[in-house]
């Protein structure tokens, strides 16, 4: 009598409970034969997915110049051109925003077309026209950065920018009080031949009384500062030197590549001001700043140096005149 006569499964039949016998050979650790699991319902686990590649996040900030530091914005020639595409496109996207928001703001005080014109071409517009023309230009000197930073860098805006400030950032007190001595030696031997050497500033705050020349007095000494600072010497300066350095220069090489972005930069600077009195001593103050750019690898000592700067001038205005008086 056989197993299944005597009511003994058999295991390898299909309807046998049990497991099929084992093939021949030695067992591997762990073999399930096909046919329990597919009786028994069991399944292998499936394998876990890959991890994803993660990159290792960049390094806290640290001082110093950006040549010299791995994740900081441009480190190719390719990021520098692209750097100084932005800067050139900010720059006219900010004179295009001023002529448009000194419409805008000319229709809200309901000026007529003619009345606009001669605002426009007058030596102290009112201060309305002042602040709306400076946010036109701001928008360009912030929007070029941002885009610069998302495109062409690490998306760390601040990071990228060299936006940071430190305590011994309030050295750039005694730059910007020096930078106005300077500025004033330099054309000391040429002021009886000067005339209207204080036009810009007067153009800027003299139409300004009161609240309107406090409201200028802050945007001069804080905005524009934060601003100018962030698109000449975080945006422009960097695609500068990126530009102008070889790669992996060292000693002359590098010098000459950096000084030739220090005079660049500041000459670029004064330029952008369209004052043409004032530009010998704009440039210069500009490739201080750049200069002082370089050795922080921030824009901290930058800004405290530019608004010191710009707080002298504001000061003497308001000494040698009434703008404080309504």
């Amino acid at each position: 009598m056989t197993e299944t006569e005597r009511g003994v499964p058999n295991p390898a039949t299909p309807d046998s409970p049990g497991p099929p016998p084992r093939p021949p050979g030695p067992v591997p650790a762990g073999y399930v034969p096909r046919e329990w699991v597919q009786r028994t319902g069991l399944a292998t686990a499936p394998p876990p997915p890959p991890s994803p590649v993660t990159l290792a996040p960049p390094p806290p900030p640290s001082d110093g110049p950006f040549l010299d530091r791995p994740w900081i914005p441009p480190q190719t020639k390719r990021q520098g051109w692209a750097w100084l595409i932005y800067a050139v496109v900010g720059f006219v996207a900010g004179q295009l925003g001023a002529v448009v928001f000194g419409l805008v703001a000319g229709l809200i005080a309901g000026k007529s077309a003619s009345q606009l014109q001669a605002i426009t071409s007058a030596p102290v517009p009112p201060e309305w026209y002042v602040v709306s023309t400076l946010l036109g230009i701001w928008i360009g000197f912030v929007g070029a950065p941002w885009l610069a930073s998302r495109t062409q860098g690490t998306r760390h805006f601040a990071r990228d920018l060299g936006l940071r400030f430190r305590v011994v950032d309030l050295v750039g007190i005694g730059i910007g009080v020096g930078g106005q001595i300077v500025v004033a030696l330099m054309y000391a031997p040429f002021q009886h031949e000067i005339h209207d050497f204080n036009g810009p500033s007067q153009k800027l705050t003299g139409a300004s009384h009161g609240g309107g020349f406090i409201v200028i007095a802050l945007a001069t000494v804080i905005l524009a500062p934060f601003m100018e600072e962030l698109f000449f010497r975080g945006l422009l300066f960097k695609a500068l030197v990126r530009l102008l350095t070889p790669l992996r220069a060292a000693g002359g090489a590098r010098v000459a590549g950096v000084v030739a972005a220090v005079v660049l930069d500041g000459l670029l600077f004064g330029l952008a001001h369209g004052e043409w009195i004032q530009l010998a001593g704009l440039a210069v103050f500009g490739m201080a700043l750049a200069a002082v750019s370089y050795r922080t690898g921030r824009l901290g000592m930058n800004m405290v140096a530019h608004a010191t700067f710009n707080l002298v001038a504001i000061v003497a205005i308001a000494s040698n005149g009434n703008a404080l008086i309504h």
